[in-house]
């Protein structure tokens, strides 16, 4: 505000200082002008030439306004008294005497002077070796109400400016302000904070105040799924470490009479918390970047056939079926890290069997436009509630939609989604399928050119 309204003054300043200067200058030329003009006019007339009778009568009329007669001799020399403040030098007789007409300034006090025609009788009677001069001056300077018109308009105008800039820093202020407290207190934990959002604030600041609070929106749900995803790995480990400690302690103290059946159940448990482990590392160095892929040409039925064939064994315990279908004359490769791809599937087909109830059903399939290949992998179970479509993918979220064996660690779909998106590929989800439910995961590769490598 202070800064705005000191630019306002200092327009002012200048803007008024300068045309009362550029306004006293004209006014001065103008007079000068009008001098000369008035000068010429009583030194070309008949009073200037015809008798010294009408010579004496303009006399005495000149010495009614700011006029007089000046004498000037054959010398140059100035004979008669001059104004206050009118040098001789100024006055400029050479000029005079050679019948110019001067004007000037001194100080305010401005002058024309012009020499008086006389005929040679009249110089005689005159007894003039040189000139007869009309010298007329005037003040010019005094501005008068001037000066206090633009004190008062000065003042006007800085009550207008002081008004407007107080008005303009508010609004400019305000939000800034708000922004600082709100930003202070999402550092400080408070995440729900938001900055207030009005009608009548300036575009960039509502720009800024949208920014700050889509930022704690996001930092919100950061600290929601960071609380979400401790409350379930913390789950997680424990039901393995239940069932590990209570039978090993029960071997310990002897309370088991099948020892061997006590050892599996143990091992079995140390292997899922294993897998639980491995999933999480493998979950985070994939969103960090961490984790090693190398695109190169892949057989997409390779893959699939041997990643399907090491989980019938565990289907067939579990009472399910495995079917693959590919088509007969094979498809073209596809660009993809094989390690990683069989990774994919291997979670896609731990998340099937968890919710089918007696197939799983792997397909591939030639995609036309993209030039490359979908492996779909289909259940036969409730299928997918259409609400929780998008929430598939994310970390330990988990349906209850079957029979819910537990077979993965609840990391696999989100796994699922950051290797295809590594790969350049993309994965989706459809339910239900069918009028009985059933859920379908589909994975589109894109084909091989030779130049698609890279890395992660």
């Amino acid at each position: 505000m202070v800064a705005f309204v000191g630019l306002v003054a200092g327009v002012l300043v200048i803007a008024g200082a300068g045309t009362l200067v550029l306004t006293r200058n004209a006014a001065r030329h103008q007079a000068m002008g009008q001098l000369v003009t008035e000068a010429q006019s009583l030194t070309s007339g008949k009073a200037g030439t015809q008798s010294l009778l009408v010579l004496r009568i303009v006399r005495r009329t000149l010495r009614l306004e700011d006029a007089r007669l000046v004498r000037i001799d054959a010398l140059g020399t100035v004979a008669s008294a001059l104004p206050a403040g009118i040098s001789a030098a100024q006055l400029n007789p050479g000029g005079l005497l050679a019948g110019q007409t001067v004007s000037g300034r001194s100080g305010t006090l401005v002058f024309a002077a012009a020499p008086v025609h006389l005929s040679a009788t009249e110089r005689q009677r005159l007894k003039l070796g040189g000139a007869i001069v009309i010298l007329l001056t005037r003040q010019v300077g005094d501005l008068g109400p001037s000066w206090g018109y633009f004190l008062v308009a000065g003042v006007v105008a800085l009550l207008i400016a002081a008004l407007v800039a107080w008005q303009m820093s508010r609004r400019m202020a305000r939000p800034l302000v708000e922004a600082t407290q709100v930003t202070g207190r999402i550092a400080s934990g408070e995440l729900a904070s938001r900055v207030p959002v009005r009608d009548g604030d300036y575009s960039e600041f509502s720009s800024l105040a949208h920014s700050i609070n889509e930022m704690a929106q996001s930092l919100e749900d950061g600290r929601t799924r960071e609380r979400h995803l401790l409350l379930s790995v913390s789950h997680d480990l424990r039901t393995p470490l239940t069932s590990i400690r209570g039978f090993a302690e029960a071997i310990a103290d002897g309370a088991i009479d099948d020892n061997a059946q006590a050892a599996d159940v143990i091992i079995a448990e140390s292997r899922r918390l294993e897998r639980l482990v491995g999933d999480l590392l493998d979950l985070t160095k994939l969103e960090a970047r961490e984790m090693s892929i190398v695109l190169r040409p892949t057989d997409p039925v390779e893959v699939v056939s041997t990643t399907a064939e090491g989980f019938r064994p565990t289907a067939e315990r579990n009472g399910l079926g495995i079917v693959v279908r590919a088509p007969a004359p094979g498809i073209a490769s596809v660009s993809a890290d094989p390690d990683r791809l069989a990774q994919l599937l291997a979670n896609l087909l731990e998340n099937a069997m968890v919710f089918a109830l007696t197939t799983v059903t792997v397909t591939l399939a030639g995609d036309e436009g993209s030039g490359g290949c979908t492996i779909s992998v289909v259940d036969d179970g409730p299928g997918i509630a259409p609400g929780d479509l998008h929430r598939v993918f994310e970390r330990f979220y988990r349906a209850d939609r079957g029979p819910n064996r537990l077979i993965g660690s609840g990391l696999g779909l989100a796994i699922v989604s950051e290797l295809a998106s590594a790969m350049g590929a993309a994965v989706r989800a459809e339910s239900p399928i069918g009028p009985d439910g059933g859920s379908r995961f589909v994975v589109s590769l894109l084909p091989w050119r030779g130049d698609n490598r890279s890395g992660a």
